[in-house]
């Protein structure tokens, strides 16, 4: 019987501003479970503060052999905070997990994680 662990993670993207206070975070990233069994589906959820500047976020999860990427548009600072994206199907191996949020011409944050999908890594 095979079994799929499904977990949740969560990244946290400010927009680039000036900040209000020295203390205020731009980019913070949480990730709720970091390994998964292969073939891993993995459901993400990232907060995007609304910015005016706001128009893309792209989902990207890479690694030495395997990458995928997911789009979404944004409407500036009339767009919800939290989006989800799901990578279906991940082969075993090590990922860095990156979100970044664009303007028409800068990239304004970005977050990055890591998360581990077990199994067996074919060979080289």
């Amino acid at each position: 019987m095979r079994k799929t662990i499904v977990t949740t993670g969560l990244l946290v993207l400010g927009a680039l501003s000036v900040p209000q206070s020295p203390a205020k975070e731009l980019v913070e990233i949480k990730v709720h479970g970091h390994y998964f069994a292969a073939p891993a589906t993995v459901p993400i959820t990232i907060a995007v503060e609304p910015g005016a500047q706001n128009r893309l976020l792209v989902v990207e999860v890479d690694s030495d052999d395997y990458f995928r990427s997911s789009g979404v548009e944004l409407d500036g600072d009339k767009e919800k905070r939290l989006h989800s994206v799901e990578f279906k199907s991940l082969p075993a191996g090590e990922y860095t997990l990156r979100a970044q949020v664009l303007s028409k011409t800068d990239v304004l944050g970005v977050a990055t994680g890591g998360l581990v999908v077990t199994g067996m890594i074919p060979e080289r």
